[in-house]
């Protein structure tokens, strides 16, 4: 009889997912984890990056606060006091990870583990397990390039120990990543410059609302260099970091900071003596049912490169539990996932953009509502928001929902349900608005 019924190797999101749903289906689960339980999103991503988000906003909502009637006599930022907040929510967060698992019978082994066949994995004290089934769930890290030097750099994993915010700061990246920290940093008063190397930001995203974004970022005085690249870096006596640049001038900065996409965690992890096949970007290949060629080998989330989202992962996570333990069989349906970037402010989509409609469909509908929010009305404050719906021609079908402004993935929550349910067009304007609201302007469109 093998050690276990599963064996996981990762305990990030997917990997605390699937331990837990398996082992309460009644299946014998240890899940491996060589750095601390949450993974990226709760120890290093998602999580502590929206608290960092919400601090930021304040730096807004204080300047506006006058227009309001509220006396903020001095507004005075403390890097260190939110910092070490975040860190303590995120040492809360790892050790209620920690008890659920424990309360389901799980057994965390707190250190790494690499596979050594189709059964059997090792662990860094020379153990040796065995497993039925095993789950790979090692997520995926920051991608740095190959730049003397680079060492200099920071990525997303070491934002969150920064000793202090710098005065300037060089962001490398056109992804969620990059804007998101451009508005976290720019909130916090750095000076940031946004380094792309071609002209598109948020390539995914329908581009009428990117450009929205830009116009906003450009006005709140984030500075871009596009078709622009680092070269070289030299770390200065004064502490301050020397890039040489092509496509733009030369800078210097006291922080530069990569976010330029993020590469599976499969280095030394023993695929090939385990028979796990490999893409050629370096991720595990895997079957709609999360099975990659070894059969005993099951992975999920950002190790697959499919969709780096943390709750796809724990939706790959689930379906796999349900499947192979629960006697459930369940696919991920990757067709309609909402996704949002939280920058300042926030952009949010699901479905199709127009340029893909488009393309698609051939006949398409857009309705869009350019407005400005009442609070930044009375604020003083000219920031506009964009909502645009896609509707298909042919059908009335709405096959795509773009928001940019206040709260925008709180809103589009909610109205992506609409969009997955092939809701048509007709059925929200015949949904009363509710007001004064921003989101009723969803079902004013005309």
């Amino acid at each position: 009889m093998a050690d276990y019924d599963l064996f996981v190797i990762g305990a990030g999101s997917g990997g605390v997912r699937g331990a837990r749903v398996s082992a309460a289906h009644g299946a014998r689960v240890a899940v491996a984890e060589e750095y601390r339980v949450g993974g990226t999103c709760v120890i290093r991503g998602c999580v502590p990056k929206k608290l960092l988000v919400y601090g930021a906003h304040f730096a807004e909502d204080l300047e506006d606060a006058a227009m309001f009637g509220w006396d903020v006599p001095t507004k005075r930022f403390d890097w260190a006091v939110l910092r070490d907040n975040v860190l303590s929510e995120v040492d809360r967060l790892e050790g209620a990870y920690g008890e659920t698992l424990g309360t389901h019978g799980v057994e965390i082994i707190r250190e790494r583990a690499v596979l050594t066949g189709p059964n059997s994995v090792r662990l860094a004290s020379g153990r040796e397990a065995t497993a039925d089934k095993i789950l790979i769930a090692t997520g995926a890290r920051p991608q740095l390039p190959r730049i003397e030097s680079i060492e200099h750099a920071i990525t997303s994993n070491e934002v969150f120990h920064l000793d202090k915010i710098p005065q300037r700061i060089v962001i490398v990246g056109g992804g969620y990543i990059a804007n998101e920290f451009a508005g976290i940093f720019h909130e916090f008063g750095s000076q940031v410059t946004l380094v792309n190397r071609t002209d598109v930001l948020l390539r995914h995203y329908d581009q009428q609302i990117v450009d929205r974004l830009l116009q906003i970022s450009v006005r709140k005085g984030i500075d871009f260099k596009f078709n622009s690249k680092i070269e070289r870096i030299e770390k200065l006596e004064s502490g301050r970091i020397h890039m040489t640049m092509t496509g733009c001038d030369d800078f210097e900065a006291d922080q530069l900071l990569f976010a330029t996409g993020r590469v599976p965690n499969l280095e030394g992890l023993g695929c090939e003596a385990a028979g796990v096949e490999v893409t050629d970007q370096g991720a595990i290949k895997v079957d709609d049912d999360n099975r990659t060629s070894a059969p005993s080998i099951y992975a999920v989330g950002d190790v697959t490169n499919r969709v780096q989202l943390t709750p796809v992962a724990i939706r790959e996570a689930q379906a796999f539990a349900d499947t192979v333990f629960g006697n459930k069989p369940t696919r991920v349906d990757y067709g309609c996932i909402p996704s949002a970037v939280f920058s300042h402010p926030p952009l949010a989509a699901v479905g199709m953009t127009e340029g893909e409609a488009r393309n698609r469909l051939g006949s398409v509908k857009v309705y869009t509502s350019d407005f400005r929010p009442m609070k930044n009305v009375l604020a003083g404050r000219n920031e506009r928001s964009l909502y645009k719906l896609i509707v298909d021609g042919t059908t009335d079908r709405i096959v795509g929902l773009h928001m940019i402004g206040p709260d925008a993935p709180e809103i589009l929550q909610a109205a992506a349900i609409a969009v997955r349910a092939q809701l048509k067009k007709s059925d929200f304007d015949a949904t009363v608005a509710l007001h004064p609201t921003m989101a009723e302007e969803l079902v004013l469109m005309r």
